[in-house]
C-alpha cells in the first residue's frame, strides 16, 4: 500500500457581516483557487441574521460537503462560530486560523450587535474548551472589537497558538485591510501535507 499526499481543503467562515468583496478572505479565496487549492466558504446568512446555531448549521452543512480534512479560515465573529461548531462537529479538522476574535461578552461599538442580542441570539457564554484540533489565533494591538489581553486570554482558553500582529485594527476594509499576505503563510503552516493510504 502506498501513500498519497493531500493537502486539507481550505473552509472560510466569514463574520457577521458575511462576504465582502473588498475583504481578505475574498482574495485569500480567489488566490488560493488560482494555485489550485480547494476552497469552501460559509454561504451568507444575512447581516441581520444573529441565530447562533443557524451559523453554526451553515458550517457543518459546508464542512459535509467536503472530502478528506479541512483547514478552517475565520475572522471575527466566524471564530467564535467556529469555537461553537468544535464542540459538536466529527469532521477531521487539521487546523485552524482564526483572526481578529471580538470580544462579545463586552460592549461593541455603535452599530454592533449589544450584548444582550448576543445573549438571546445563543453566543454567550463563549466556549472556552481547549479547541480539539491546531489553531492560531492571530490578534491585533488596536482592535476596536476586543482588547488584546482579552483576545491573548481566549488563545490561550483555546489552547491557540497566539500571533500578535501589532496595529491592524480589525483586520478588515475599515481599517485598510484589503489583501492579507500573512494568512497563505499561516495556512501553509496548518495544511503540513497528510499521509493518506490509497
Amino acid at each position: 500500500m502506498t501513500a498519497a499526499l493531500s493537502m486539507p481543503t481550505v473552509l472560510i467562515v466569514p463574520g457577521l457581516r458575511d462576504h465582502v468583496d473588498t475583504h481578505w478572505q475574498t482574495f485569500l479565496a480567489a488566490d488560493l483557487e488560482a494555485r489550485g487549492r480547494r476552497v469552501r466558504t460559509v454561504p451568507p446568512m444575512g447581516r441581520d441574521d444573529l441565530d447562533c446555531a443557524a451559523r453554526v448549521d451553515a458550517i457543518e452543512r459546508t464542512a459535509n460537503l467536503i472530502s478528506g480534512p479541512l483547514v478552517v479560515v475565520a475572522h471575527s465573529g466566524g471564530t467564535l462560530m467556529v469555537a461553537h461548531w468544535a464542540r459538536r462537529t466529527r469532521r477531521p479538522v487539521q487546523g485552524a486560523l482564526l483572526a481578529t476574535p471580538p470580544d462579545f461578552e463586552r460592549p461593541m461599538p455603535e452599530g454592533y450587535p449589544t450584548v444582550e442580542a448576543l445573549l438571546d441570539a445563543g453566543w454567550l457564554p463563549v466556549p472556552r474548551r481547549t479547541l480539539p484540533f491546531r489553531s492560531i489565533v492571530a490578534a491585533s494591538r488596536n482592535d476596536p472589537l476586543a482588547a488584546f489581553d482579552r483576545v491573548a486570554t481566549l488563545a490561550r482558553d483555546w489552547g491557540s497558538e497566539l500571533v500578535d500582529m501589532g496595529e491592524v485594527g480589525h483586520l478588515n476594509p475599515a481599517s485598510g485591510y484589503g489583501p492579507w499576505p500573512l494568512a497563505e503563510y499561516l495556512i501553509r503552516d496548518l495544511s503540513t501535507p497528510l499521509a493518506v493510504a490509497d
